[in-house]
């Protein structure tokens, strides 16, 4: 599982997730993206099982970046737990995604395999996504 070697506080707060991907929302490495569409946490487990279901698909064909990482700590009390006794242990990792992060970028595979391996990476994942390629974004920003 992905999570940071070291963090300045173990526990942090839940955080807003408002506004739109500043950073991260632009295509650089590779030829297709998988852009996020609305915010939510991507836990360690669901970026390593959507990493997986691209590269299985494409079989070697391509490769692969993961542009975002499981960064923020998110405590969880047990069942039946009265309340008070403090804020609980860390249960698991999150990334913070908000709607036009590009979270995944291919190359090196054509559009039909890319656009199969993102829709099978879209079923692991809590949020809605959409692909989106390097020359389609280049055309939304009227750069050519």
């Amino acid at each position: 599982m992905l999570q940071p070697k070291r963090v300045k506080y173990r526990k942090a707060m839940r955080g807003n997730m408002k506004g739109k991907a500043v950073a991260g929302s632009t295509v650089n490495q590779g030829d297709f993206g998988l852009k996020a569409l609305s915010p939510g946490w991507i836990t360690a487990r669901q970026i390593e099982a959507a990493r997986v279901a691209i590269t299985r698909h494409l079989k070697r064909g391509g490769k692969v970046w993961v542009t975002i990482f499981p960064d923020k700590s998110v405590t969880k009390k047990p069942a039946e737990t009265r309340m008070g006794g403090g804020k609980a242990p860390v249960d698991h990792w999150v990334a913070v995604v908000k709607p036009g992060r590009i979270m995944y970028e291919v190359a090196g595979a054509d559009k039909a395999t890319v656009s199969e391996a993102f829709r099978l990476a879209s079923n692991k994942l809590p949020i809605p996504v959409k692909m989106v390629s390097r020359d389609n974004l280049a055309n939304l920003m009227g750069t050519e």
